[in-house]
């Protein structure tokens, strides 16, 4: 085996200075990748239950099976869930895709206020976890609580890189006697903000998504709060179905295309939003792999959940 003389240079002064650099350094470079990828999902499952909680009922074995489908067919590293029902409810999840050849080691599961409905977060990779299950906030002179409270784990992708996932699942557009359902959902995204504000003010550069079911247009209020109306702002990845609409708006350079970027659909009004993100921070948009991030479309999707999961990959490297 021969080497450019550059590198029969460097372990030549390696071994002169250091013997035993010359075993370990050639090990290291044949040994890793320069530009692994992986794969970020976010799903709400629409009342993944396994048994009736109020008025929420049990989710059918065909949607649970579809729920499944659509993981499997995605294979995401890191896979964030809202609307997940009890514990037992992610363990059944968690052997279901374990069948289909998808296994889980690492999990995070989130109580907050809501008894019924919980975060969950799936890792192949290492986690620590700091989630938040009491996050209060002030509206007209009452004190609340986030109602699903915050997932947020730090995941070591490899020896060399790591992020920080925060799942977050804000209040619906469901109205409420308490308060005004949008000043909640503002509230608890102005929460959500500050936490990350709180990260990035600690390292500037850190790697971190926000990712989940925000309920909100991305022009609303508590969007914009949440990205961030000044520095340090957090980029909405803005996923499309991967169908081949790739031009820009037709008339008006300004707009953005017209590719299909909705992800939840509500019956009531058949009105279709894009109420499911995934919000990079500075540091980690350097490594996104667009060809990897969509909205994940799939034959009978609804009978999954009203909502379809959104799909981010990035490489393994910091850039």
């Amino acid at each position: 085996m021969t080497f450019p003389a550059k590198r029969f240079y460097l372990f030549s002064i390696m071994i002169s200075s250091r013997h035993i650099a010359f075993f370990l350094f050639p090990i290291f470079i044949l040994g890793t990748k320069a530009a692994d990828t992986f794969t970020v999902a976010t799903f709400n499952v629409e009342n993944y239950f396994l048994t009736q909680f109020g008025t929420r009922p049990v989710k059918p074995e065909i949607s649970r099976s579809k729920v499944v489908e659509a993981i499997v067919s995605i294979q995401p590293d890191v896979l964030a869930l809202q609307e997940m029902g009890r514990r037992v409810a992610l363990v059944d999840l968690q052997k279901r895709l374990k069948v289909k050849g998808l296994e889980f080691p690492y999990r995070e599961w989130v109580t907050g206020p809501d008894l019924a409905i919980h975060l969950a977060v799936l890792s192949q990779f290492p986690i620590t976890v700091h989630s938040h299950t009491n996050v209060m906030y002030l509206l007209d002179r009452r004190r609340f609580q986030v109602g699903r409270g915050f997932g947020e784990v730090r995941i070591q992708v490899n020896e060399n890189y790591q992020f920080t996932l925060m799942n977050a699942h804000l209040k619906s557009k469901r109205t409420v006697p308490q308060a005004s359902e949008a000043e909640m959902r503002l509230n608890e995204a102005r929460a959500l903000r500050k936490i990350v504000e709180a990260r990035l003010k600690a390292n500037a550069s850190a790697n971190i998504l926000v990712v989940g079911d925000l309920n909100d247009s991305p022009n609303a209020e508590s969007i914009r709060d949440l990205i961030g109306r000044r520095a340090p702002r957090l980029l909405d990845l803005r996923p499309f179905e991967q169908n081949g609409d790739q031009l820009p708006h037709p008339t008006n350079p300004k707009y953005l295309p017209r590719r299909v970027s909705w992800t939840s659909h509500y019956g009531l009004e058949d009105s279709f939003s894009r109420f499911d993100y995934i919000l990079a921070s500075k540091g980690m948009v350097k490594e996104l792999d667009r060809a990897g991030t969509r909205v994940h479309a799939m034959a009978n999707w609804g009978v999954a959940s009203d909502h379809r999961p959104v799909v981010a990959r990035f490489v393994a490297e910091d850039r």
